[in-house]
C-alpha cells in the first residue's frame, strides 16, 4: 500500500518536476537513478523521476480502482515501492533499470502540499458533520472510506477556495480583479456551467480570460494545457509557473474582497438552496459507514461496492466537434519511454502505399505505414529522387530539415519520425491527411469563422512554441500548414527553418536565392534579417490568406510592387467578411519595425481569446 510512503527515503513528496531534476543532479545522474514524488496532477497518483544518459525521464503512477498502483500502460501492484523494486530487475517500458535511490538530504522531511493540511480539516468536518461522528467513531470511519472521502473532497474543495467566486458572469469578475491591486497574477476562478469554468487574469492591467473545460475522463484543462483532476492543483501548477499563461498565479482576488460577499453558486448546482454550502452539497453524495446507516436511509454493512473514483460531478458527454485531442496523431509518436526517438528508419517497419500525396524539385511524397513497436502509425514518407551530381545540395537540404524537424516536438508541428535510406533517402513524417490549409479552404468555403479562427489559432501555439525554442521557420504560409481534420492544423515545412544559439535572436541570410517574397517582412527583404518577429509578419499573412478562404495574397502584384507598398506604409485591405479584431490583428503582425511587432507570446492570447468570445 502507499500509506508507508512518507517513510521511503527517496520519497520527496510534493515537489515539481524541475525540483525533483535539480535532486538527481546533486546526486550525480548515474544512469539508473531515482527518486520517487506525489503528483501534482493525479489525486492519490506518485511521479517516478529517473536519470539517464545525462537526461532526465518522468514516468506517472496512477492509482488505479481497486487501490493499486501502475505506471500509465504497465502492470499493476501493491503501491509504488513494489513498482520501484519490479522496475530494479524489468525495465518493462522504463528507458532503464531502477539501480540507485536518490534519498532526501539529512534532515529532510518529503514536502507537504498546500491542500494537504486543508484536506484533513475538510475530510475531518465532513464525516463530523454528516454523521456526528466524534472520538474513535470519526477516526475509525475516516481510516475505513479515506480513499473515497479524499476523491470527495478533492473534486469538491474548491467550493471553499478564497479564489473561488461561484456562478459570476465575466462582466461580474472583471470589476472584482480591476478594484484592488492590479498586480500581475491576480486572479479568480469562476464557473459557467456544470462542467466548465474560467480562470480570469490580471496581465498589464488588462483582465485575460482562460477557458477550463473538462474532459470525457474529468479531467480539468485550459485548451492545449496540461490536464488536472481537480481545480485546486490546476491553480497550484500555474501557481508555480505560467505553462502557457501569459504569467504566473500570483495573488488570488477573494470573493469577500470589495463587499462582494460569498460565491453565487448556479441555481441548479447540489449547493444551492435554503442552507446552500460546501457541506450540503456533500450531503447529497454521502458515503455509508460500515455497520450504520447512512444519511440516505439505507443499511449498508460492506463498502466492496463503491466506486473510490466516482465522481460527484455530473459525467460529462462532449457534443463539440471533434477536437485535435480526439485524434490518434495529437499525442507525441516520442511519449512513450519505449518509444524513443530515433534517427533511423527500419526498412522492413516502413509500408509504402501507392499513389503521391504530392511532389517538388526534391521528389516525391508517399503515404505510408510505420510499424512501431506497441503501435502502426499512418505516415507521409518524403522520398529524394535518385541521386545525382544535380542534387547533392537537395540532399544536403533534407537532412538539414530531419535534422532540425527531430528537435521540436509539439502537437501542432508535423513530427519527424526518422530517416530511412536503403533505395532512397526518406524522410518519415506524420501524416495529415487533408493536405495543405490554402487548397483545403478554396475547396471547402463553407468554414465558418469560428472554425478558421480554431485553425489559425493552433498555428499559432505551435509558432509560440518554436519562439520559445528559438527556432525560426522562414517559410510560414497557407500552404505549409496540413490539416490532419477539419478542426486539428500542422505547421510543416521546415526546408528553410533555422535553430539560433541562446545569444542570437536573429539569422542573417547570405543571399537572397528563391524566396517567398510576399510572405516576408522589410528586414528579410531590406537586411537579409530573420527572426521571431519576420515569423510574425508571415502570420499575418497567412491570416490574411485564412480568412479569404485560400486566395493569394497581393493578388496580381510582382515582388517588387509589394516591396514598394509596404514601405509606403500601406497594406493589404481586410478580406471580405473577416472580423474586424482579426484584420486589426494582422495589421499588428505587420508593424513595419521589428521592434514595435509584437510576438507569438502576445499574439496568440489574442487569437485565444476572440476564439472563446465567438464560441460562447
Amino acid at each position: 500500500m502507499a500509506d508507508n510512503v512518507n517513510s521511503l527515503p527517496f520519497f520527496y513528496g510534493n515537489i515539481t518536476r524541475e525540483e525533483a531534476e535539480d535532486y538527481l543532479r546533486q546526486g550525480g545522474m548515474s544512469n539508473g537513478s531515482y527518486l520517487l514524488r506525489q503528483s501534482r496532477s493525479y489525486l492519490g497518483g506518485f511521479a517516478l523521476s529517473v536519470s539517464y544518459m545525462h537526461k532526465y525521464y518522468h514516468y506517472t503512477i496512477e492509482q488505479e480502482h481497486n487501490n493499486t498502483y501502475a505506471i500509465i500502460g504497465g502492470k499493476s501492484h501493491r503501491g509504488p515501492e513494489d513498482i520501484i523494486d519490479y522496475h530494479s530487475q524489468e525495465m518493462d517500458g522504463l528507458v532503464c533499470l531502477l539501480k540507485k535511490p536518490c534519498n532526501r538530504p539529512k534532515n529532510m522531511q518529503p514536502k507537504v502540499g498546500p491542500f494537504e493540511d486543508l484536506k484533513e480539516k475538510l475530510i475531518r468536518e465532513y464525516v463530523r458533520e454528516t454523521w456526528s461522528l466524534s472520538d474513535t467513531e470519526l477516526e475509525q470511519a475516516i481510516i475505513s472510506q479515506r480513499p473515497k472521502l479524499e476523491k470527495l473532497i478533492a473534486t469538491t474543495a474548491h467550493e471553499k477556495m478564497p479564489w473561488f467566486h461561484g456562478n459570476i458572469t465575466r462582466e461580474d469578475s472583471e470589476p472584482r480583479l480591476q478594484n484592488g491591486p492590479r498586480v500581475n497574477g491576480r486572479f479568480l476562478i469562476r464557473q459557467k456551467d456544470a462542467n466548465s469554468y474560467a480562470l480570469c487574469l490580471v496581465h498589464e492591467g488588462h483582465v485575460m480570460h482562460y477557458r477550463i473545460d473538462k474532459d470525457r475522463s474529468a479531467k480539468l484543462s485550459i485548451p492545449d494545457g496540461r490536464k488536472f483532476d481537480t481545480l485546486w492543483q490546476l491553480v497550484e501548477h500555474y501557481s508555480y509557473k505560467p505553462d502557457g499563461l501569459l504569467c504566473a498565479l500570483t495573488q488570488p482576488c477573494l470573493h469577500g474582497d470589495g463587499n462582494i460577499g460569498r460565491p453565487r453558486l448556479p441555481q441548479d448546482h447540489p449547493g444551492q438552496g435554503a442552507t446552500g454550502g460546501f457541506f450540503s452539497r456533500l450531503k447529497r453524495t454521502s458515503l455509508p459507514i460500515p455497520g450504520r446507516k447512512n444519511p440516505r436511509g439505507s443499511a449498508n454493512n460492506t463498502t466492496d461496492n463503491l466506486n473510490p473514483y466516482e465522481s460527484s460531478i455530473p459525467y460529462y458527454q462532449s457534443t463539440k466537434e471533434a477536437m485535435p485531442m480526439d485524434t490518434e496523431v495529437y499525442e507525441s509518436p516520442y511519449a512513450d519511454p519505449d518509444e524513443l526517438r530515433s534517427s533511423t528508419v527500419q526498412r522492413d517497419h516502413l509500408f509504402l502505399e501507392d499513389g503521391e500525396l504530392g511532389s517538388g524539385n526534391f521528389g516525391t511524397v508517399m503515404k505510408g505505414v510505420y510499424k512501431m513497436k506497441k503501435a502502426e502509425k499512418q505516415v507521409a514518407v518524403k522520398i529524394l529522387k535518385n541521386s545525382d551530381d544535380n542534387n547533392v545540395a537537395l540532399r544536403e537540404d533534407m537532412l538539414r530539415e530531419a535534422n532540425l524537424m527531430q528537435q521540436l516536438d509539439n502537437p501542432y508541428i508535423v513530427r519527424m519520425i526518422g530517416i530511412c535510406e536503403v533505395e532512397n533517402l526518406m524522410l518519415v513524417m506524420e501524416l495529415a491527411d487533408l493536405g495543405p490549409l490554402n487548397k483545403f479552404l478554396q475547396k471547402n468555403r463553407y468554414l465558418s469563422v469560428k472554425n478558421i479562427t480554431e485553425l489559425v489559432h493552433q498555428v499559432s501555439m505551435g509558432m509560440k512554441y518554436l519562439e520559445g525554442n528559438n527556432f525560426v521557420h522562414r517559410d510560414l504560409a497557407a500552404r505549409n500548414v496540413l490539416l490532419v481534420t477539419q478542426h486539428y492544423a500542422k505547421i510543416s515545412d521546415f526546408g528553410l527553418s533555422k535553430a539560433l544559439t541562446e545569444e542570437e535572436n536573429y539569422y542573417k541570410s547570405k543571399g537572397h536565392g528563391k524566396w517567398p517574397v510576399k510572405w516576408y517582412a522589410p528586414e528579410c527583404m531590406n537586411y537579409l534579417k530573420f527572426s521571431s518577429k519576420s515569423d510574425v509578419w508571415s502570420f499575418g499573412v497567412l491570416m490574411w490568406e485564412a480568412y479569404s478562404l485560400g486566395q493569394k495574397p497581393y493578388k496580381g502584384m510582382k515582388g517588387n510592387e509589394v516591396m514598394q507598398m509596404i514601405d509606403s506604409g500601406k497594406r493589404m485591405d481586410p478580406p471580405v467578411n473577416c472580423p474586424p479584431e482579426m484584420y486589426e490583428l494582422m495589421k499588428k503582425c505587420w508593424t513595419f519595425k521589428l521592434e514595435d511587432r509584437p510576438g507569438f507570446a502576445v499574439v496568440e492570447p489574442r487569437l485565444r481569446e476572440y476564439y472563446y468570445d465567438i464560441s460562447q
